[in-house]
């Protein structure tokens, strides 16, 4: 008779060691008082950190300056409208160097030039550069949107100038179908990337989470509070689009103060 001396312990399966999950963070619902309280607390650190505030509301207006000069160099004067409605989209990426700022301001930590400038920088191969990548993306169909809706629209009229662009769209039916069409389209492009970028990258600045979790928590963040975010939003879209009108220069003082107030509705917010 054959003995069995195998170890036993050789076929036990050992258990497999999982990470433990990253609780979802939770929301409060915020009231317009305290959309005010966080716009006097933006305000008071673009005061308090306002040469930061001019060097990315400068960084950003450059921007804006070039891409209007490009247009007027490759002969696409028409697109200068849609252009100018879809710049704020990318705002939130923007304005990453100014909740940093604030983070600094409200830890007590002192605002270092080359640590917030390389922030960015330091994000390669994390979270942050998903949360750009989302952004980016939805940029361009926004961009790609309008091209579109232009072939299928307005494909048999020409126009090389702004004066005949502007003609067509406000004279004719073509053109009001155009201008219709494209803003609901525009709007609920603009409601997708507001609600998943409100918090999402002062959040990902703020905590070890990923970017998916980021979007979700931020989407939550407008449904907690619908009315209150979205007249949020809509006060953003129109105060950059305002600070446009003298060359850009408002955005010095507007994208500062929108940026320091967004991570002082994050900070009330997200729990």
């Amino acid at each position: 008779m054959s003995t069995n001396n195998a170890d036993p312990d050789k076929n036990r399966v050992e258990p497999i060691e999982r990470e433990p999950l990253v609780p979802m963070p939770e929301v409060n619902a915020l009231s317009f008082d305290d959309l005010k309280d966080c716009l006097r607390n933006g305000i008071s650190d673009y005061r308090k950190a306002w040469i930061f505030g001019l060097f990315f509301g400068g960084v950003f207006a450059i921007g804006g300056i070039f891409i209007i000069q490009s247009l007027f160099v490759w002969k696409k004067i028409w697109m200068i409208y849609p252009v100018m409605i879809g710049f704020p989209l990318i705002g939130p990426f923007a304005a990453v160097g100014l909740y940093e700022v604030s983070r600094r301001l409200q830890n007590g930590q002192p605002l270092v030039w080359r640590e917030i400038l390389t922030l960015v920088s330091s994000q390669v191969g994390r979270e942050l550069q998903w949360m750009a990548f989302v952004i980016l993306f939805i940029f361009w169909i926004w961009m790609y949107q309008i091209r579109l809706l232009i072939a299928l629209i307005l494909g048999q009229m020409t126009f090389s100038t702004w004066q005949q662009f502007f003609e067509i769209v406000i004279t004719t039916p073509q053109g009001l179908a155009f201008i219709i069409i494209g803003h609901v389209v525009g709007a609920c492009l603009a409601l997708f990337l507001f609600s998943v970028t409100v918090v999402s990258i002062p959040i990902l600045l703020d905590r070890d989470l990923d970017f998916i979790t980021a979007m979700i928590t931020s989407v939550k963040t407008v449904f907690e509070s619908p009315v209150v975010m979205l007249s949020w939003g809509v006060f953003v879209t129109l105060a950059v689009m305002a600070s446009f009108i003298p060359a850009f220069l408002g955005l010095l003082v507007v994208l500062p103060v929108l940026g320091h107030t967004t991570w002082h509705i994050y900070k009330k917010a997200v729990v």
